[in-house]
């Protein structure tokens, strides 16, 4: 939303909006003052949509400039001026009409998962029950932050060892330092010294095997280098490896954990996976067009009717499940919105191009008014005009075009639909077509 608003101001900077609005903010003229427009409302009744570039591009307003360079009028024309800032901040950008086969659905069904190189499962290393939960779900979480505490017989048994074994290394230091100094006056034999020596390197072997023992459940290294017989209580502070948001819970105090069972997971679900099945049939067709580019989807969840997610096909498996006889298609799709979640089933048209070649443009590039569709071509500087096109077919992210564009035209397609709101300002009154 705050892009959108930022995309609207920048737009209505460059076209002129407050004087505009000053102007629908004031009651309709009667008298002599709206005369003025009456031979502009008069030209106006003819769309642009209608009229060649070159015309609409000569014309001078009731300013007495060309209208297209008039701040007040040039969406009358179906102009937009679009800084170059507004496309290097990534708020608009513009794209190509594009020879493509028409592609055919195949329809397959899947699973919404999390995108496993974006989240972290933290799970416990040994039995035990948990104490205390630290975070809930959907918290912001930090590198290193508390997130559950469990009290585990296992840990209290190794912090054990660990204390048992730090006081042998300090008595066998004792002794060696001892021995070492005797050695030193010759009054001890050099067999006596070697002993104590090798017992102290064998003490300090046992010490770093059972703080490693208690690093591998989750003991921080200075927490066990720290640990005295009155710290030590057999619990375990479970810690976010990483940064990110808590995507699910499975903690409650009081609740008896198994080892490596998954207690929360952590990470960015904005890009999740549909995990899909291929039958046999089809896995020939699908590989085959995979290799030369990946293929488009559009994924649908019974949580949100008639909506369609875009993904791409990034992996097919190179493995078939036994049981079902399918293989394992991937299809990657971006969540911003979070509204796919992990779990849902989900049904999936993996778009196969044909053999028919057609000229398309993105979706969001082709817009609407009173049953026609245009789209905004680049034609000098900052200026976009929005020119007629014919729709043909539809699918994924992609729209056929029947007629309109010659190719090769740069036209605007994210936040067209921006540069459409302000030229169709005035139908409601705004500027001169009062």
């Amino acid at each position: 939303m705050r892009t959108k608003a930022l995309l609207c101001a920048a737009i209505a900077a460059t076209m002129g909006t407050t004087a505009c609005r000053d102007k629908l903010s004031r009651p309709a003229d009667t008298g002599a003052g709206h005369q003025n427009h009456e031979g502009h409302a008069e030209e106006k009744k003819a769309s642009d949509l209608d009229q060649p570039v070159e015309s609409l591009f000569a014309r001078i307003c009731e300013h007495n400039k060309k209208t297209f360079e008039c701040d007040e009028c040039r969406y009358e024309i179906g102009v937009v001026k679009a800084p170059r800032r507004l496309f290097d901040e990534g708020l608009l950008k513009t794209t190509q009409a594009v020879r493509e086969r028409v592609a055919q659905p195949l329809l397959l069904t899947g699973e919404v998962r999390f995108d496993e190189r974006r989240v972290t499962h933290v799970s416990v290393p040994a039995q035990g029950v948990v104490r205390k939960v630290g975070v809930t779900l959907g918290d912001r979480v930090k590198k290193g932050q508390a997130l559950v505490e469990v009290e585990s017989i296992t840990v209290g048994e190794a912090e054990g060892s660990y204390l048992e074994t730090k006081a042998a290394l300090r008595l066998a230091e004792s002794s060696y330092q001892r021995q070492a100094q005797l050695r030193k006056e010759s009054i001890s034999s050099e067999k006596d010294y070697l002993q104590a020596k090798q017992d102290f390197e064998a003490a300090q072997i046992r010490v770093d095997s059972a703080i490693g023992k208690l690093t591998r459940m989750g003991v921080t290294l200075g927490d066990a280098r720290q640990m005295t017989q009155g710290s030590a209580h057999g619990r375990l502070v479970l810690r976010s490896p990483v940064e990110g948001t808590v995507l699910t819970m499975h903690a409650v105090p009081g609740e008896v954990v198994k080892s490596e069972a998954p207690l929360v997971t952590i990470g960015d679900n904005s890009v999740v996976w549909v995990w899909a099945d291929l039958y046999e049939r089809d896995i020939a067709r699908v590989t085959r067009l995979q290799a030369d580019k990946r293929l488009v989807a559009a994924v649908s969840v019974k949580a949100y009717p008639g909506d369609e997610f875009a993904g791409i096909v990034d992996f097919v498996s190179p493995a078939m499940e036994e049981a079902s006889r399918t293989v394992k298609v991937r299809v990657e799709v971006p969540n911003q919105q979070k509204r796919l979640l992990a779990g849902m089933f989900a049904s999936v048209k993996v778009f196969l191009p044909g053999d028919e070649e057609v000229t398309t443009l993105p979706r969001g590039a082709v817009l609407d008014d009173e049953g026609r569709s245009f789209v905004f071509v680049h034609h000098h500087d900052d200026y976009y005009v929005r020119r007629p096109v014919s729709r043909g077919r539809a699918w994924a992210d992609r729209v056929e075009l029947t007629a309109g564009l010659k190719g090769g035209e740069m036209v605007v397609a994210d936040g067209a639909f921006l540069m459409k709101s302000d030229v169709l300002r005035s139908k409601m009154g705004a500027g001169c077509a009062d």
